[in-house]
C-alpha cells in the first residue's frame, strides 16, 4: 500500500527557542495525539539566500519544476514495473544510493559535493532541472529503441499466430506437401471452417486441369482450414478466380527451406535482442530512478528553504520534518502543526490544499 509523505516547515519564532527545542515539542505532540504517525527530521542545509526578489522569482518556478521532476520519477517507476513484468521478474524494492527509497527520504543528507551550498539557489535548481531533463530525453530514446524491437517481434508473432487468412504459412507447410514440376504446381487454399464439405466436393470441378483427390488438409484454426490442391500451372489464374467466386482464398506461397530457416533465425535474433535490451534498459532505469529521486529530494530541500523564508522571514529560522500521517489522521496532524506555527502562521495549515501550505510537498512512495 502506498505511503503518503509530507515534508513540512515550522517557524522557530518564540524568543530563546531553537530548531532542536521545536523538534522536541513536535515529537511530544505527535506521540501524544497522533502516535501512529511516523516522524523524521528533514535536514535542510544553510543555503545561500540571495535577494528577496530572486527568491520571489524562483518561487514562481518551483511549483512547475516540482511537477516536472516528480513526473519523470513516476515515468521511470512505471517503466521499471513494465520491464519487470515483461521479464517475469519479481518486483523488488527500489533503492536510492544503495538504500530503500523511504530510508533515503527519512534520512536525507545534502550532497555538498554535487550541489555546493554556496552556489546561488537558481544555479542549484537549474542544475537539477538540466540533469532530470537529460535523463528524461535518454529514457525516450532508449524506450523507443526497445519498443521498436518489441513491435517487430509482435508483428512476426501476429503473422505466426493470426488467422489463416493473414498469418505466415511457412511453419505449417512441409516439403512433402508441395508438388512442383515442369507442369504441375501445388496451391494453398484457405477455406472457411464451415465450408470444408463444399470445398472437398467442388475443388476438382473448378477447372478441368485439377489433379483429382489431390487436396489435403494441413491445419485448422477457429475460423479457417488450410488445404493443398495440385493442378496444372497453366490454369492457376483461372482456378484462383473460380475459387474466389465460391468464397475460397488461394494464398500466394512458395516453399523455400532457406527462407524458412532465415525467418526462424530472424525471430530468434529479435527475441535475443529484445531480452538484451529489456535487461539493459531495466538496469538503466534502476540507476536513473535513483538519480532522479535523489535530485528530487535536493529540489524539495531548496523549495522548503525558499518557501520558509518567504513565509517566515529572515534570517532563516525554521524546522523542517518528514511525516507520514494516515489518511484518517491527516486532520489531527494538521491541527498539531497549526498549533506549533502560532497564530500568525497557523492559516497555512488550515487548508487541505497541499499547494497552499507553506513548505509542504506531498507525494507517494510505494
Amino acid at each position: 500500500m502506498a505511503t503518503r509523505y509530507w515534508i513540512v516547515s515550522l517557524p522557530v519564532q518564540t524568543p530563546g527557542s531553537t530548531a532542536n527545542s521545536l523538534w522536541a515539542r513536535l515529537q511530544d505532540s505527535i506521540s501524544r495525539h497522533s502516535f501512529d504517525t511516523p516522524l523524521y527530521r528533514f535536514n535542510v542545509p544553510d543555503l545561500r539566500v540571495g535577494t528577496l526578489d530572486s527568491l520571489l522569482a524562483l518561487s514562481d518556478d518551483l511549483v512547475k519544476s516540482n511537477v516536472f521532476i516528480e513526473g519523470v520519477s513516476h515515468k521511470i517507476r512505471r517503466q521499471i514495473e513494465e520491464l519487470e513484468r515483461a521479464g517475469g521478474v519479481e518486483s523488488g524494492a527500489l533503492t536510492v544510493d544503495g538504500v530503500p527509497v523511504d530510508t533515503y527520504l527519512t534520512r536525507f543528507v545534502w550532497d555538498e559535493g554535487k550541489y555546493p551550498t554556496m552556489s546561488p539557489l537558481k544555479e542549484i535548481v537549474g542544475s537539477i532541472q538540466s540533469q532530470v531533463s537529460k535523463i528524461e530525453d535518454d529514457m525516450k530514446v532508449r524506450g523507443a529503441e526497445y519498443n521498436n524491437v518489441r513491435s517487430q517481434l509482435s508483428a512476426i508473432n501476429r503473422k505466426q499466430t493470426g488467422s489463416l487468412a493473414v498469418r505466415d504459412l511457412s511453419n505449417l507447410v512441409k516439403p512433402e506437401d508441395m508438388v512442383t514440376s515442369e507442369h504441375l504446381v501445388t496451391l494453398l487454399a484457405v477455406v472457411p471452417k464451415y465450408s470444408q464439405k463444399d470445398w472437398l466436393s467442388s475443388y476438382e470441378s473448378l477447372d478441368t486441369f485439377v489433379v483429382p483427390r489431390s487436396s489435403k488438409k494441413l491445419y485448422e484454426d477457429n475460423e479457417y482450414a488450410l488445404y493443398t490442391v495440385t493442378l496444372f500451372a497453366k490454369v492457376v489464374d483461372n482456378f484462383k478466380v473460380r475459387a474466389r467466386e465460391k468464397g475460397f482464398q488461394v494464398r500466394d506461397f512458395e516453399y523455400s527451406s532457406e527462407a524458412q530457416e532465415s525467418r526462424k533465425e530472424e525471430l530468434e535474433k529479435l527475441m535475443q535482442d529484445q531480452e538484451a535490451m529489456r535487461a539493459s534498459l531495466l538496469q538503466w532505469c534502476y540507476a536513473s530512478y535513483s538519480e532522479v529521486f535523489s535530485s528530487w529530494m535536493h529540489f524539495c530541500a531548496v523549495r522548503v528553504f525558499v518557501e520558509s523564508i518567504l513565509r517566515y522571514g529572515l534570517p532563516p529560522s525554521f524546522l523542517s520534518a518528514v511525516l507520514a500521517p494516515s489518511q484518517k489522521g491527516e486532520k489531527k496532524v494538521r491541527s498539531i502543526l497549526e498549533e506549533l506555527c502560532g497564530n500568525v502562521h497557523s492559516i497555512y495549515w488550515k487548508s487541505e490544499d497541499d499547494v497552499g501550505v507553506a513548505g509542504l510537498g506531498a507525494y507517494m512512495i510505494l
